[in-house]
């Protein structure tokens, strides 16, 4: 990681409006920023970064901790083995489980908790995705308290794992990521007019096999049912619990068919358009600030948010 520029003229005017509690309107100011100490960057790296040492053998110990954990949790699921003695011995598997179960759930807990102290702005993070995954994967074990099924909520756990992608030096996988999210996000208006279109056939699809099959199939009895067996069809899933018989019907169903496999390329042509077309955005380290990955390498300054790093 680079270190913070000399430059003062910039941190100071940066840190003047972000540590502002508002401005003359009397609108609240930004989220406060932490000054981050050698130790506090230290243990960011640590925890953050996976291009170092320490970075990469923290990630890969949480993630053997998240494994466990999600193996507990399943195992606590199967019947009958929660009475069973361990190894013959007076603890059960039952209570093995819970001991353990509160074992990770205090280690996630601290860990949590250290994320948000070495960070510049630790709301940034409690309110972005893993920051919510997080506090998800602890809050089940203390709601048990009161909610006992609250407990089996814990497999949320598993969302974790997609630490992986830095930890396995699978960053071209996160930009990738990226890409499709911002291609999708891009294709938006295409996408909703394409599934209004859909829906649309399915109303006038629907109402037609009504009209044609509702007098010698009871299977159609009413739009809605007949609605429903269109989108089974066009989607060429098929459950074949509802079925026309009259030969009008059969051939209407056939025409559907088709026209459900020629509909799928649509979206597909969609979204590859926007994606040759997108821009990539290179790898590289985590800001401190707004958590922002894919910086480029060798910045000082974080693309998103400007902070330095």
């Amino acid at each position: 990681m680079t270190d913070a520029p000399k430059d003062t003229a910039r941190p100071l005017a940066q840190d003047s409006n972000s540590e502002s509690s508002g401005d003359a309107s009397g609108r609240p100011g930004p989220s406060p920023v932490l000054p981050l100490s050698p130790r506090r960057r230290l243990l960011h790296d640590i925890i953050f970064e996976s291009d170092t040492p320490a970075g990469r053998r923290f990630d890969l110990l949480l993630i053997l901790l998240i494994l466990a954990s999600v193996v507990v949790v399943s195992l606590e699921t199967v019947g009958g083995l929660a009475a069973r003695p361990v190894f013959g011995s007076g603890l059960t598997y039952g209570a093995l489980f819970r001991i353990l179960e509160w074992v990770f759930t205090i280690a996630f807990t601290v860990e949590y908790i250290l994320r948000l102290s070495c960070v510049r702005r630790p709301s940034a993070y409690a309110l972005s995705f893993f920051g919510i995954v997080d506090v998800l994967s602890i809050l089940p074990t203390y709601l048990a308290f009161l909610f006992p099924q609250a407990q089996s909520l814990l497999v949320i756990r598993i969302l974790r794992l997609l630490r992986v992608f830095r930890v396995l030096k699978l960053a071209h996988l996160v930009r990738e990521s990226t890409q499709l999210r911002r291609a999708v996000w891009d294709s938006r208006g295409k996408i909703v007019v394409f599934i209004l279109t859909v829906l649309s056939m399915v109303a006038i699809l629907g109402a037609l096999m009504y009209l044609i099959e509702s007098g010698p199939n009871e299977a159609f009895s009413s739009i809605p049912q007949s609605m429903y067996w269109a989108i089974v069809t066009m989607t060429t899933v098929g459950y074949g619990d509802i079925a026309p018989v009259t030969p009008l019907g059969k051939l209407l169903s056939a025409a559907i068919m088709v026209l459900g496999y020629s509909m799928i390329i649509v979206p597909t042509g969609i979204l590859s358009a926007e994606l040759s077309a997108g821009p990539k955005i290179p790898s590289g380290q985590a800001c401190p600030s707004c958590m922002r990955e894919g910086q480029p390498p060798g910045a000082r300054f974080c693309f998103h948010c400007g902070d330095p790093l």
